[in-house]
């Protein structure tokens, strides 16, 4: 209940406070980690929340990362350590049913995935990426893009649907 009450003041009061490069920020930004950090599942040390994210309570994040400007990230989304985000990011864990023709859409439900960022991972600005991808450790992902499948260890990728354009550790 206590958590519950904490996003509740989290969204109603401090989501859209402003950012701390902001002369009159003064303790918003701080209030918003605090207030994160008590209602998500799992959250590590130094979460850096910026203004208009959100997250959903039954996610977690790892320390020393961010949540990006203006954020949506659902349920069941595990973010690793130092990950940083750019503004207006989707990620997703959850998709509408849509397999019988005598039914709407509308009602015919939800499937629900785990979605998985790994360690040391910049998503760029308006990226997607949709239920049920794992991104692995040390990746970049392009601005834009549009991630539909898992994205292995050290690759940047790019495009819509994304694909690996090359990698990090390659010489």
């Amino acid at each position: 209940m206590i958590k519950k009450t904490y996003f509740l003041i989290y969204l109603l009061f401090f989501k859209n406070s402003p950012e701390d490069y902001r002369p009159y920020s003064l303790f918003f930004p701080k209030i918003r980690q605090w207030l994160v950090t008590r209602y998500l599942k799992n959250c590590g040390k130094e979460l850096r929340v910026k203004k208009g994210a959100e997250i959903s309570p039954n996610s977690s994040v790892g320390n020393y990362s961010e949540l990006g400007t203006r954020a949506l990230i659902q349920a069941n989304v595990s973010i690793g350590d130092n990950v940083i985000m750019g503004p207006d990011i989707k990620i997703y864990s959850r998709n509408h049913k849509f397999d019988k023709l005598d039914i709407p859409i509308q009602q015919q439900g939800k499937n629900y995935y785990k979605t998985s960022i790994g360690n040391d991972v910049w998503i760029g600005a308006n990226v997607i990426i949709t239920a049920g991808c794992t991104i692995g450790n040390h990746v970049v992902i392009a601005a834009g893009a549009v991630v539909t499948q898992d994205i292995p260890d050290y690759a940047i990728a790019g495009g819509v649907p994304s694909k690996v354009l090359k990698f990090r550790n390659a010489k």
